[in-house]
């Protein structure tokens, strides 16, 4: 197992469509007319570059050993429905300590204007 941290992985885009915000913000009992819910950005960020990290063989993140043990998100300004949003992750963190490995995966998510959104991390917890 290679640690990766300071990977950066590519860029990926993500329109943020009305029919996906509706549902979601139903799942969470969130009424749509509000927009797009804080918590959407589970979708549009981590949810659009946790998928690199974890299909990086180099990376070697075992799955099914996986725990997802911490998410923190901040936010510039709410997303808005409509807008294709930039999502880029890198890996903060990757320290292994008693039989477990830590990876924190850090999201900065952008408009299409460049402005930020929001900034997201998650931590990882891969037992051996």
């Amino acid at each position: 197992m290679a640690a990766v941290a300071g990977r950066t992985y590519p860029a990926v885009q993500f329109e943020i469509e009305p029919a996906r915000v509706d549902a979601f913000a139903r799942a969470i009992g969130a009424d749509p007319a509000d927009g797009v819910p804080p918590t959407f950005a589970a979708v549009y960020s981590l949810g659009m570059t946790a998928p690199q990290l974890f299909g990086d063989e180099e990376a070697s993140v075992d799955f099914s050993r996986l725990l997802h043990a911490e998410q923190e998100f901040e936010w510039m300004r709410p997303a808005r429905v409509g807008e294709t949003v930039t999502s880029r992750g890198r890996v903060d963190s990757d320290t292994s300590r008693r039989g477990m490995r830590f990876v924190s995966l850090e999201t900065e998510t952008n408009a299409a204007d460049g402005h930020p959104i929001c900034r997201s991390r998650a931590l990882f917890v891969i037992r051996s």
